[in-house]
């Protein structure tokens, strides 16, 4: 473990409880790498969670839906200089092209904040390295490097949803009554699998957020009533796989009823299906 990380840690022992600045949430941005690597820009998110100026959380590193790294996040925030010292100590989910391997890095980044125009933008950014130098396998160098992440508010990552969805158009696929009830549906690659990743929204909310269609389920409930009476579910296409368009099929089981849907989607259109509510009607009686 780095000299410095380990000098924090031991003055977190014994200095009192901070004021922690609250950090707990989504920072995405850029991370820049050495012009010899894999990816020499490509984004990065962390998950962090701040209890008493110990953080824990996620890192996400990836370049498009077929190549990413899943890492766990330990650190300390020092509240005083608003410093975060951060680690990655295990990978938990990896899919890579075959000559990249995966560095596992410190962090030492600082906080910043500015208000203006009715708005608060918030970053950390700073500097990050290796412990060795070395990838993985021991042998790939990974050179240090810089990065900005900014915190993504819900109402930042609403608009961008919608901006999402209105760059496209959404096609009505088909149209589904519905009485009262819990609408449960699921998506799976329609026929070979090659790479389809999507994501879905209802009513403009994100249910499924870039996930790669296989042979199991990305499975949703949705919730249809009197107080409920449309539902929109957009399938978005991220990517168009290996065999354009974007292809799934949507299982939708809704009370006794089931139906079996062939979407698609490309770069110009969304796969809408609208669910609509029918009142049951009472059955005679006798």
């Amino acid at each position: 473990m780095p000299r410095f990380f380990l000098v924090y840690l031991s003055l977190l022992l014994v200095l009192p409880d901070l004021s922690a600045q609250e950090l707990s949430g989504t920072w995405k941005g850029r991370l820049v790498m050495a012009p010899n690597g894999c990816f020499p820009v490509y984004n990065l998110q962390f998950e962090l969670q701040v209890t008493d100026s110990v953080i824990k959380g996620t890192s996400w590193h990836y370049s498009d839906s077929l190549n990413f790294v899943r890492q766990t996040l330990q650190g300390v925030y020092r509240a005083d200089s608003q410093l975060l010292l951060l680690r990655e100590t295990a990978i938990t989910s990896l899919q890579l092209k075959p000559d990249c391997i995966p560095c596992s890095k410190h962090y030492r980044l600082t906080y910043h904040r500015a208000t203006g125009n009715n708005t608060t933008d918030e970053q950390i950014r700073g500097t990050w390295f290796t412990p060795g130098g070395l990838a993985q396998d021991g042998k790939t160098h990974c050179d240090p490097g810089t990065l900005v992440l900014n915190r993504l508010t819900t109402k930042r990552t609403e608009q961008s949803n919608r901006t999402q969805l209105r760059n496209k158009t959404n096609t009505l696929f088909h149209e589904i009554l519905v009485d009262s009830g819990v609408v449960k549906i699921e998506f799976f690659d329609n026929g070979q699998i090659d790479g389809d990743t999507i994501s879905v929204y209802v009513n403009e909310k994100p249910m499924v957020y870039r996930q790669m269609l296989k042979s199991k389920a990305v499975a949703l409930s949705v919730s249809i009533d009197r107080q409920r009476p449309i539902q929109d579910v957009v399938m978005v296409g991220e990517n168009l796989g290996s065999i354009p368009p974007n292809t799934a099929l949507m299982i939708v089981l809704a009370g006794e009823e089931r139906y079996q849907l062939h979407l698609k989607a490309d770069e110009k259109q969304n796969a809408l299906v609208r669910f609509i509510y029918k009142e049951k009607k009472d059955t005679p009686k006798n």
